[in-house]
């Protein structure tokens, strides 16, 4: 067992990530806010709602599989996953906004790279137990806090400020709440316990590789599938 270094293991998110803006299109210019698509926009918020709901029962999963061999892990893991209960209904008052009703939400089949991604967690804890899935939650809550900010401005500039008023929220929660800080916490505990970091690095690497095909599922069947069409079509 061996205790994860919080700065290299950010550097390394960092780093991982860069190797996804080089790979997927338009994916810099989207995290930098100096690109949107109104159909792309749509479809990731969406898509975001639809994984939550399978991250929930993932990270329930998770905290079962830790069971009664450590309390202190259970109970970080049993907070984060009780304040992120029921927030995807911020994002689905923006998806109402924009047209998409609950009903054409619950409808949407989730990418196969979203089942990927969520089914790895699902196997990994029973394989590893349940470092890889709070070491997804610690990722999601650092994107969150250094890109979220500036996709939803940008999201704010292009289609109006109501239509990122549930997504404005949500960020405002996580700040005050500090998740990326509690995940860490958390992350390191479970790897303290269960894991090393040495395998916590594979795991983040696999982990961005998904999130990567998830962005290029999200391109091709938005903006990809539109330039494709014929002229006039």
């Amino acid at each position: 067992m061996s205790k994860l270094d919080r700065e290299s293991f950010e550097a390394l998110a960092a780093q991982l990530m860069e190797k996804q803006f080089q790979r997927v299109p338009k994916l810099r210019e989207l995290h930098q806010g100096e690109w949107i698509d109104r159909e792309y926009y749509i479809r990731h918020i969406a898509e975001t709602v639809l994984r939550i709901r399978l991250n929930n029962e993932v990270d329930a999963y998770a905290l079962y599989r830790v069971g009664s061999q450590d309390d202190v892990l259970a109970a970080k893991l049993a907070r984060y996953l009780a304040e992120e209960y029921g927030h995807e209904h911020m994002f689905t008052r923006d998806l109402e906004r924009f047209g998409m009703s609950i009903e054409q939400l619950d409808a949407t089949p989730v990418f196969t790279s979203t089942a990927m991604l969520m089914g790895y967690l699902r196997l990994e804890a029973d394989r590893s137990g349940p470092a890889p899935t709070t070491i997804w939650d610690w990722f999601v809550e650092w994107y969150s806090d250094r890109y979220n900010p500036v996709i939803t401005e940008k999201a704010a500039a292009e289609f109006g400020a109501d239509f990122v008023y549930g997504t404005r929220a949500h960020i405002a929660f996580d700040e005050s709440h500090d998740h990326d800080d509690l995940m860490f916490r958390t992350v390191s505990r479970a790897v303290e316990k269960f894991s090393t970091a040495e395998q916590a690095e594979a795991y983040l690497t696999t982990l961005i590789d998904l999130i990567g095909d998830y962005f290029t599922e999200l391109y091709e069947s938005t903006v990809g599938a539109r330039e494709a069409q014929p002229v006039g079509v």
